[in-house]
């Protein structure tokens, strides 16, 4: 009974061997159809249209200046005539005329301090002067009258009608009268000096332009205390700072290795980093006589000989230091390809532009060249991608990948 209820448990494998058999018959079709496709994208990929690892550059823009340039060097611009303007004295602030970028001309009168104890003490200098003018009137007065009464008197005494005491009384006063018009006299020198002191200390709450100039920074406002530098810590001592346009200097530091290719008069192309577009012409104005040690440079200062308002004192800038000046053509940029990016065929010229992950072969006219780039006059654009060192098997459409560097 026992044997009979284990052999019932015995799994019948009949079946199983039928549905093995038709799992195996069953995706035959299927499995040649996805061996043929795997092929077909292996010869897609990599027979027919295979991705080309290429390397890339970028039509740019470039100054025919780049090839005779002799070194180049960066620094800012620096007015070389700047002042902190304050004022002698002390005072409150009451007026202020100019505020930042504002053009001001020599002897204008940019500010205005609160001067009525010097308004007054002039006045009183003045007064003081008038008063001394009195005396002095006064003094001649009397010294003329007591040289008439010297005089009658002194071609009296030989013919002995007046006395020795009568003439000795008329001499003294005739001295004293000439002393006391000398004092006089300086009493108005000294009051004359007194009210030219008193005139200047008003001068002095008036705040003037030294020379024709630009506001730079405002740096004190109506009723703030400007005070002489030196003074109280929390008064302001200058109420603007100036700059002559006209002074604007690049300073750059060259280093004493290549000091001797800078030459004063020397021509040069400054570039500014906030017009980046724009070269403006320059030359070497002086190189300063010494060396700073730190840094093993050599200062050297470089004028504008194109003017332009948009110059702004400390602004970054790059200087190069040309071989000859240059002519008026060579001073436009051109639109120039890497020479490594360009293929030559039948005696045509072409590049591969980079379009997304394709390529499109492009029929250039190439013109000057400059050190290792070509002039391209019809066929690219500043900004295009090309391919440099195209391999042979770069055709027209290749699929391409860019190489890492």
């Amino acid at each position: 009974m026992a044997n009979e209820d284990i052999s019932k448990l015995k799994i019948d494998k009949s079946g199983t061997r039928y549905y093995r058999s038709k799992r195996r018959r069953l995706p035959l079709w299927i499995t040649v159809f996805i061996l043929i496709l795997i092929i077909g994208l292996i010869i897609y990929r990599f027979v027919i249209n295979p991705t080309i690892e290429i390397e890339v550059s970028t039509v740019s823009q470039v100054y025919p200046s780049q090839v005779i340039t002799l070194l180049n060097a960066s620094g800012y611009v620096v007015a070389q005539r700047k002042a902190s303007v304050a004022s002698k004295i002390t005072g409150q602030l009451e007026w202020l005329g100019v505020e930042e970028g504002s053009y001001v001309k020599e002897g204008q009168i940019i500010a205005r301090l609160e001067g009525k104890d010097a308004i007054a003490a002039r006045d009183q200098a003045m007064a003081n002067l008038q008063n001394a003018l009195s005396n002095l009137e006064a003094a001649k007065v009397e010294m003329e009258d007591a040289e008439l009464h010297y005089n009658r008197l002194k071609e009296l005494l030989p013919h002995g009608i007046i006395s020795q005491s009568e003439f000795d009384i008329a001499q003294a006063r005739y001295h004293r009268a000439q002393a006391s018009f000398t004092a006089a006299q300086s009493l108005v020198n000294a009051s004359r000096a007194a009210l030219r002191s008193a005139t200047v200390a008003v001068q002095y709450t008036i705040i003037r332009a030294p020379f024709d100039a630009v506001v730079l920074t405002k740096n004190a406002d109506i009723g703030d205390i400007i005070t002489p530098i030196g003074a109280a810590a929390t008064a302001k001592a200058a109420v603007v700072t100036i700059a002559d346009m006209d002074s604007l200097l690049v300073e750059v530091d060259v280093s004493e290795s290549s000091i001797q290719k800078v030459q004063i008069g020397q021509p040069c192309e400054i570039q500014l980093d906030a017009f980046p577009e724009t070269r403006f012409r320059g030359i070497v104005h002086t190189v300063v006589p010494t060396a700073d040690r730190s840094k093993a440079t050599v200062m050297t200062k470089v004028g504008f000989l194109d003017k332009d308002d948009r110059t702004l004192p400390e602004m970054s800038a790059k200087v190069a230091f040309l071989e000859r000046t240059l002519e008026p053509e060579e001073r436009k940029p051109i639109t120039a390809v890497n020479v490594h990016a360009v293929v030559v065929q039948d005696d045509k010229k072409f590049i591969f532009l980079v379009h997304g992950n394709r390529v499109t072969k492009t029929t250039i006219i190439p013109g000057t060249r400059l050190d290792n780039m070509i002039e391209v006059l019809e066929g690219a654009k500043p900004g295009d991608r090309v391919v440099i060192n195209p391999p042979e098997t770069l055709q027209n459409g290749s699929k391409i990948k860019v190489k890492e560097l």
